[in-house]
C-alpha cells in the first residue's frame, strides 16, 4: 500500500495564499484600511488646510514633505494594530490551530500575514504621497528618492506588525491592543518631525531626538527635499533590523505556544 503524500507548494506560495485571506477579510471589514488610508489622509488635509501657515511663520516651510512621513508611519502602524484585532479571536476559537495543523509550512500563516501588511502599506503610502503631491508636495530627488521614501514605512510597519502580534498573541482581550494604538500614534506624533528639536521642553529634548521615529522621519523629510541623510537613515535601518531580529524571533515563539495552548 502506498502513501500520497500531498502536495507542498513553496513557501512563498503559501505565504501568498494567506495574505490573500486577510486580504479578503479587510475587504469585507474595512475597519484596516481606514485606518491605515483614510485616517491618515484626513489628518494630512486637515493640516494643510489649519496648520500649514502657522509651520510656515514658526520654521520658515510648510513642512508637507514631513506631514506626509508622518501620517504614512502613524497610519500604517495604526492599520497594524486594527488587523491584529483578529488574532486573539481566531486564537480562540482554535483557527490558529487548524493552521498549525495542515499539511503548509507552518511559518506560513505568519509570513502571510507580514506579506498582507506590506502590500497594505505600500497602496496606502502611494495614497498618502499622492494626495500630498496635490497639495504641492515633491520629490527633488526623483524616482529613486521616491522608491526609498515608500519603501522605509514599509519595513517599519512590518516590524512594527511583528511586535504587535506578538502582543496580540500573549494577550486574552483587545484591551491592550488599544493602548498599542496610543503608543503608535504618540510615538509618531512625539518626534522632531512636529516641530524642531529646540521647540521642545528641555528636560524632553533627548527622548524626543533619539526616539526611533525622528530619525525615520528626518530621513524620509530628506529623501523628499533631494538629499540623503546619512545618520538618520543608517539609524533608521539600526532600529528596523534590531527590533525586526528580536520580534521575529518572539513571535515564532509566541505563534507556536498559542497554537498548542489555544
Amino acid at each position: 500500500m502506498t502513501t500520497v503524500e500531498p502536495r507542498r507548494f513553496p513557501v512563498a506560495v503559501e505565504s501568498a495564499v494567506f495574505a490573500g485571506r486577510l486580504m479578503t477579510l479587510w475587504r469585507r471589514n474595512p475597519l484596516v484600511p481606514l485606518q491605515s488610508a483614510l485616517f491618515p489622509t484626513i489628518l494630512l488635509i486637515v493640516y494643510y488646510l489649519l496648520v500649514s501657515r502657522s509651520m510656515m511663520r514658526l520654521t520658515g516651510s510648510d513642512s508637507l514633505d514631513t506631514v506626509v512621513s508622518m501620517c504614512a508611519l502613524a497610519g500604517g502602524m495604526s492599520g497594524s494594530v486594527a488587523a491584529a484585532l483578529s488574532i486573539p479571536v481566531e486564537r480562540e476559537n482554535g483557527l490558529m490551530a487548524r493552521f498549525w495543523v495542515m499539511p503548509v509550512h507552518r511559518a506560513s500563516a505568519l509570513t502571510g500575514t507580514l506579506l498582507a501588511e506590506a502590500v497594505r502599506t505600500v497602496v496606502a503610502t502611494v495614497v498618502i504621497v499622492a494626495v500630498g503631491m496635490l497639495l504641492g508636495m515633491r520629490f527633488h530627488g526623483g524616482l529613486a528618492a521616491a522608491v526609498v521614501f515608500v519603501t522605509i514605512p514599509v519595513l517599519w510597519v512590518t516590524v512594527y506588525a511583528t511586535v504587535v502580534i506578538v502582543i496580540a498573541l500573549r494577550c486574552r482581550s483587545v484591551a491592550m491592543l488599544t493602548w498599542m494604538n496610543g503608543v503608535s500614534l504618540g510615538a509618531v506624533f512625539a518626534s522632531a518631525g512636529v516641530a524642531p528639536l529646540e521647540l521642545f521642553p528641555a528636560w524632553i529634548r533627548p527622548v524626543v531626538h533619539h526616539q526611533p521615529m525622528s530619525a525615520t522621519i528626518e530621513a524620509m523629510q530628506d529623501l523628499a527635499r533631494g538629499g540623503v541623510a546619512v545618520q538618520p537613515l543608517v539609524s533608521t535601518l539600526a532600529w528596523i533590523a534590531s527590533l525586526g531580529v528580536v520580534a521575529g524571533i518572539l513571535v515564532m515563539r509566541g505563534y507556536r505556544t498559542a497554537v498548542r495552548s489555544g
